[in-house]
């Protein structure tokens, strides 16, 4: 891993951490991007119905080199508990 990737990793496990300990409070102060991505992560399909956002939509939003960390972060997400 690249330290672009490491850095990128880094931060969306952060971002998804926050809103899981969080919830939909801390996660709604997140970019757009940011957003969609710990939706996805946190298979949180309310909340990207909250922003007027599919899946698919979601996925289209995250640039490549997020959309290609994403089974990487849910892998340490899940690992975490």
């Amino acid at each position: 891993m690249t330290n672009h990737e490491s850095n990128t990793f880094n931060h969306l496990l952060a971002k998804a951490r926050a809103a899981q300990r969080g919830g939909k409070r801390s996660w709604a102060v997140q970019s757009t991007g940011e957003r969609c991505a710990v939706a996805l992560l946190l298979n949180k399909t309310s909340w990207l119905r909250s922003m007027d956002y599919t899946v698919l939509e979601a996925l289209q939003r995250l640039d490549y080199d997020w959309r290609a960390l994403l089974p990487a972060v849910a892998q340490a997400l899940r690992e975490e508990f």
